[in-house]
């Protein structure tokens, strides 16, 4: 086929053949006859001529005028054989031959494909020379070859100088502004193209939709697309296509769906927008279904289109038709591709097959990129392989391969194992710390590392924060539990008009979590929530239920865990963890026996939520069963923090001797949260032997931890063996231990009032003090007698009787009484364990008063009301 033009060449001009002349006839039959790469090697082999005038055609005659060059020029340009174009227009120039208009918009086109600002100039100047400048189509070529460049002032400028423009020209003017990331300009410039008269064609219309998109500007998109409809542009399948991607990028489902049904022909690029608007909207299995339906239907599978399929496969985690695509790909021809393969590595490795996704990886053999590099560090952190990340890291910057902003904000989530210090000098050095999306990635590493001021420090230089950037400092206030420095930095974002999201919102609410919070603030961030509709969110109302869980108010948890349409997983294990807490064992099983029947997964969190329900409500037998059931069905490996929920469960039971083969069984060293369980439960069952055992283990790994000492000198303590406590005692003082003092506080008008034990400092001490001997006397005529073992102090009767009434929470507790309301719900948080004899008093209280009273000591909450506490006196 390619020696067919050549030979009938031939044995047409004969000895003509290599000829100025006969090569370039020879390079216009192979351009006519599709072989344009042999038609350029032909060109080059043309010994260099002072003017092409001299190429005639068969006939003899010279060419007259540039038809014939410019039929060249467009010959090359169109066969993508740019560099050959300027180099014939280059001997068009040196020979002194015509040149119009349509020659230099041509020419103009190659300098805007070759991304050539500096000889596009030359051009320009050219073009002024000529005074060609004022015609229509060389000013358009002007204009998109200054927005190709990026260089936008000079295609406006060209743009304005056009003495006459069409819509073509507009259009050009409209798609430039949009590439350039001017998207918010295109709309209002829309519009004034209309004023001037001019009607927008479907390339226009294809413009302005994909600004609308990027802008989100709905109103512009649903307006434009009247006018599509009005001006008969709607059978467009480029102009739909846009359509639908405008309309997934506003959140538009049903919209875009109308417009694909409506088409009566749709191409590859339809059904990827398609899937890949399914795709960004997360309706991943509606995607998946579409793509079974372009393969029965037979359409052509191009290369994009595997690739969002393979997406696809990622998010809904379906490994085997993963696989199923990976040798489509392959056998298509696509394997080879870069993209495709990082896509797949990133299939591989959200289906936890790293080492399929490192084997691909390393098969690129010298291919790899950033993004490669980044999508493989991805997967490890996914994965938990945090350290594997960290030395793919180092080793992509050992091969020269600079990291994007997408590869530093990966990689700072490998944090703490990556110091934050360390990547943050290199993105200094990069100029990549300026970037929005580096910087918050800073700031959460920052914030994740304990380093507060540093994070603030950036958050502060950012020029320009975003709502991304607010909800990271937000859910760094939030992880620190400071309530106050979160709502006053919400407050600073609105000043700055910026309106919080659902995100936000829970961030904030999640703050509000902490014991020092004010209960009031957690409600009326509960109100803005429903008032701004995020109420409904999933991850607020997940944060709701944990906010008032916490803070003691476990109906208003359930209310809002009812009210919730869709619930994940922390909203489930939030109510499960929650009724645990406050004492309420059953329902907290009946809300996992839910989540059974819907058949939802579950994770560790899931279970520690329902071992501690039975550990509060002595359910041995049954909490020895979710947990066998946790390890053989659910197939999740127990953690330490499982271990330690075993380990309070038999101890709260008084089954010591199980809880320490237990202990002796795990499969690595127990922690200090395990021996403290044991030496806590040693101290109520009075258990000198095992709580020594435990004791001398604590104070191994941590020297410097108060709870052993002090359980220890308690234990000592209660068998009256006040020598040992002693020791105990000077041994914690030539170390500098310090007890942590004891402490309750009460929240009363979103103010906070603390007591210590004996505490005379409040400003109504000489009212508490006598609401105190006012209890007294009515506790002792309902029968109460001071349980004096629970003062661990070597001192007389009277004297430790005297110390029991002074309890800090029974301070704060005659401090509500005082100043709320009769009947009025009175909560006490409390640093430490509640004692026993402050449990009975609390009980006869509620009933004397007859008030409920709320009192979150160190291990749950307790619900007192008419001599009746939550947890049964278990605890």
């Amino acid at each position: 086929m390619i020696l067919r033009p050549i030979s009938r060449f031939k044995s047409t001009y004969g000895a003509a053949f290599g000829s100025p002349r006969s090569s370039y006839l020879l390079f216009e039959t192979l351009i006519s006859s599709g072989y344009g790469s042999l038609a350029a090697e032909n060109l080059r082999r043309v010994e260099v001529s002072p003017t092409l005038e001299r190429y005639a055609p068969p006939d003899g005659n010279p060419v007259k005028g540039p038809s014939n060059l410019n039929s060249l020029l467009f010959e090359l340009s169109q066969n993508n054989l740019n560099q050959e174009a300027l180099k014939t227009f280059v001997r068009i120039q040196k020979s002194h031959a015509s040149a119009d208009s349509s020659t230099f918009s041509c020419i103009l086109k190659v300098c805007s494909s070759l991304s050539d600002d500096v000889l596009g100039k030359q051009v320009h100047a050219c073009v002024f020379k000529c005074g060609w400048e004022i015609d229509v189509s060389v000013g358009t070529a002007l204009v998109d070859l200054y927005m190709k460049s990026g260089n936008v002032e000079d295609g406006r400028q060209a743009f304005d100088e056009m003495p006459e423009r069409n819509v073509v020209s507009w259009t050009t003017l409209l798609t430039g502004y949009t590439q350039n990331g001017l998207a918010h300009l295109v709309l209002g410039l829309f519009f004034e193209m209309q004023i001037e008269g001019i009607k927008p064609n479907p390339f226009t219309f294809s413009s302005v939709l994909t600004a609308a998109a990027a802008q989100g500007a709905i109103d512009v998109g649903t307006q434009a697309h009247a006018q599509i409809i009005k001006l008969g542009h709607q059978s467009t399948v480029f102009v739909c296509n846009s359509l639908m991607n405008m309309y997934w990028k506003s959140g538009c489902f049903e919209e875009a769906k109308a417009v694909f049904d409506s088409m009566e022909y749709k191409d590859s690029v339809s059904c990827n927008v398609m899937i890949a608007g399914f795709v960004q909207n997360g309706f991943d299995k509606e995607g998946l279904q579409l793509f079974h339906q372009m393969r029965i239907a037979g359409m052509k599978l191009t290369q994009l289109i595997f690739a969002t399929a393979i997406k696809l496969c990622a998010n809904l985690k379906e490994l085997n038709f993963g696989r199923q695509l990976h040798c489509f790909v392959i056998k298509n021809g696509f394997g080879i591709d870069i993209n495709i393969r990082t896509t797949l590595m990133l299939a591989y490795s959200k289906c936890g097959e790293m080492d399929c996704a490192l084997n691909l990886f390393f098969r690129m053999s010298g291919v790899e990129n950033v993004v490669s590099w980044t999508a493989l560090i991805s997967g490890c952190i996914q994965n938990g392989e945090v350290e594997e990340a960290a030395n793919l890291f180092c080793q992509m910057r050992r091969e020269r391969v600079s990291p994007n902003d997408y590869t530093y904000s990966t990689i700072l989530t490998a944090c703490p194992v990556i110091s934050p210090f360390q990547i943050h000098a290199q993105a200094i050095k990069t100029n990549y710390s300026e970037s929005l999306s580096v910087a918050t990635a800073l700031m959460s590493a920052y914030l994740k590392f304990g380093s507060g001021h540093e994070a603030s420090s950036i958050f502060k230089q950012l020029n320009v924060k975003d709502i991304v950037a607010w909800s990271a400092m937000l859910a760094g206030f939030a992880q620190a539990k400071d309530s106050e420095g979160a709502v006053k930095l919400l407050k600073e974002m609105v000043k700055d008009g910026i309106l919080p999201n659902e995100f936000t919102l829970s961030s904030v609410i999640n703050a509000c979590t902490s014991p020092m919070a004010s209960v009031e603030q957690g409600k009326q961030l509960h109100a803005s929530s429903i008032k701004s509709g995020f109420d409904k969110a999933i991850c607020v109302g997940s944060a709701l239920v944990t906010m008032y869980a916490k803070r003691g108010n476990i109906q208003s948890a359930h209310e809002v865990f009812k009210r919730q349409m869709e619930k994940d997983l922390v909203a489930w294990n939030s109510m499960i963890t929650g009724y645990a807490q406050h004492g309420y064992g059953k329902k907290a099983l009946e809300i996992y026996s839910q989540m059974e029947k819907e058949g939802l997964d579950m994770d560790g969190i899931t279970f520690i939520g329902v071992i501690t329900a039975c550990t509060h409500a002595g359910l041995v037998d049954e909490g020895e069963k979710y947990f066998s059931s946790m390890v053989k069905s659910h197939l999740i490996k127990p953690t330490m923090e499982h271990y330690a929920c075993m380990v309070d469960l038999y101890s709260r039971a008084g089954k010591l001797q199980e809880a320490m083969e237990l202990i002796t069984e795990m499969p690595f060293p127990a922690g200090g949260t395990v021996w403290r369980t044991l030496l806590g439960a040693c101290r109520v069952h009075r258990n000198l032997q095992l709580g020594k055992l435990a004791a001398d283990k604590l104070i191994m790994l941590d020297p410097q931890d108060s709870a052993a000492y002090v359980l220890l000198s308690n234990i000592y303590a209660a068998e009256g063996k006040w020598e040992e406590r002693g020791k105990v005692r000077k041994l914690m003082a030539e170390r500098k231990v310090k007890k942590e003092a004891g402490y309750s506080w009460i929240e009363i008008r979103n103010k906070t009032h603390s007591f210590l034990a004996s505490d005379r400092s409040h400003p109504l001490t000489d009212k508490i003090y006598l609401k105190l001997e006012d209890l007294a006397i009515q506790l002792k005529d309902a029968g109460y007698k001071p349980d004096t073992t629970f003062v661990l102090h070597d001192v007389e009767e009277e004297q430790k009787v005297a110390m029991l009434s002074q309890h800090s929470e029974r301070l704060a507790i005659a401090f509500g009484l005082l100043v709320t309301p009769q009947g009025a719900q009175l909560q006490i948080v409390k640093n430490l364990r509640v004692c026993g004899d402050c449990h009975t008093v609390i009980k006869l209280i509620s009933k004397i008063e007859g008030r409920e009273i709320v009192v979150r000591d160190s291990n749950r909450f307790h619900h007192f009301k008419e001599a009746v506490c939550s947890c049964g006196d278990y605890w």
